[in-house]
């Protein structure tokens, strides 16, 4: 192994560094928020970057047309697509911090 400048303790501050600027952007993106629609725009799911759900919107004509299970199948899969959003942009911001660099426990 070839020897860096500033040795193992650079490293681990660097690391460290590094580790908190990924928190820091984590939790910033925590208030933004992401969204998918289905059925023409008629069931809204939008969560945020902590992966959490926010609001489900709905338009009850879904209910009357559709019936009840195909509209829990389409609130299910609209939230899985926002929740896929909100992932895909919460990895590309750490990877803006990493270089895109997979770091175990760092992302």
């Amino acid at each position: 192994m070839k020897n860096f400048r500033g040795g193992m303790g650079e490293l681990m501050r660097q690391a460290s560094r590094m580790q908190r600027k990924i928190e820091a952007r984590r939790e910033a993106l925590k208030d933004e928020t992401y969204e998918a629609t289905m059925a023409d725009d008629r069931v809204k799911v939008t969560v945020n970057g902590g992966a959490e759900v926010v609001r489900v919107e709905l338009d009850p004509t879904v209910l009357e047309q559709e019936g009840l299970e195909l509209l829990q199948d389409l609130i299910v899969a609209a939230t899985n697509a926002a929740l896929t959003k909100a992932r895909e942009s919460v990895d590309a911001e750490i990877d803006k911090i990493t270089g895109g660099v997979k770091l175990p426990g760092m992302g």
